[in-house]
């Protein structure tokens, strides 16, 4: 990651410069979803805001703190391919839209992008915030293997997470009180079976940590390993709250690689509550 941003001093930076910055080295996919959704690649930039989810609120922020760019994650249309042909008589879309071009903000997704760092930026992102880069054990495209450095349960995990991410709740699949040694970490939406299964019996994963995914695999297996008197357990902490800390030290690394340009983290609140 550190390779990919090296330190720029331009003074008059325009966004084709930022995206040929973050892309340097990288081979994308031809269905990738990273693009210029808004905006233009040769207008000057006047500062930058990063974020996990380019929402209502964050392009509020960015207006307010007199940012012309926005590098999100997710898309700001509400689908993965950023289509907006299905929107264009909806009224929250179009005041959106509207507001965006208005102001001249160019959004970039840098969604595959930071996927394909070495090590992955989004799951880096996580590890460090919660300290565990030290137990990082085994590290593959899509998880980190942490090791704790001695037993440890569920529940204290789970504390963990929400202290040190700022979160209210987690959902824990199995029982809390399950001790655990070691976890696989797997951001976004790749807490999916076909991910999770494998790790736990190849790896000897006692416990996993995902973002989300579907509800009827990974949490249904936990449910029918503990039936079976197999102690293993499940932590979601939730797709935008997983995958926010990368984003984070992303912006954190463009600061320095583009001195002369404002460059911010805007984290969004939690979308849902719990009542």
């Amino acid at each position: 990651m550190t390779d990919q941003l090296s330190p720029e001093k331009s003074k008059e930076l325009q966004v084709q410069e930022v995206i040929l910055h973050l892309t340097q080295d990288i081979t994308l996919p031809e269905n990738t979803v990273d693009q210029l959704i808004t905006g233009s690649a040769d207008q000057v930039i006047t500062g930058i805001v990063v974020t996990f989810m380019p929402t209502q609120h964050v392009i509020e922020q960015a207006i307010q703190q007199g940012a012309n760019l926005i590098i999100a994650h997710e898309s700001p249309f509400y689908n993965h391919h950023s289509a907006t042909d299905w929107l264009v008589t909806d009224p929250v879309y179009t005041y959106k839209r509207n507001m965006i071009d208005q102001a001249g903000i160019a959004i970039f997704r840098c969604h595959d992008i930071i996927h394909r760092y070495n090590p992955d930026g989004i799951t880096e992102g996580l590890i460090s915030d919660l300290g565990w880069n030290t137990y990082v054990s085994q590290r593959t495209s899509e998880t980190d293997v942490v090791t704790f450095p001695e037993e440890t349960t569920v529940r204290a995990v789970a504390q963990q997470l929400k202290e040190h991410l700022g979160l209210e709740y987690v959902r824990i699949a199995g029982h809390p009180e399950t001790v655990c040694r070691r976890a696989a970490v797997l951001v976004g939406f790749r807490g999916n079976g076909h991910v999770t299964i494998p790790l736990v019996q190849n790896e000897h994963i006692d416990l996993i940590i995902a973002g989300e995914g579907f509800e009827w695999e990974t949490p249904e297996y936990i449910r029918d390993a503990m039936q079976q008197g197999t102690s293993k357990a499940l932590i979601m902490v939730g797709h935008a709250e997983s995958e926010a800390p990368g984003m984070k030290l992303l912006a954190d690394r463009l600061a320095l690689a583009f001195p002369a340009i404002e460059v911010s983290f805007v984290k969004e609140r939690p979308v849902f509550e719990v009542i």
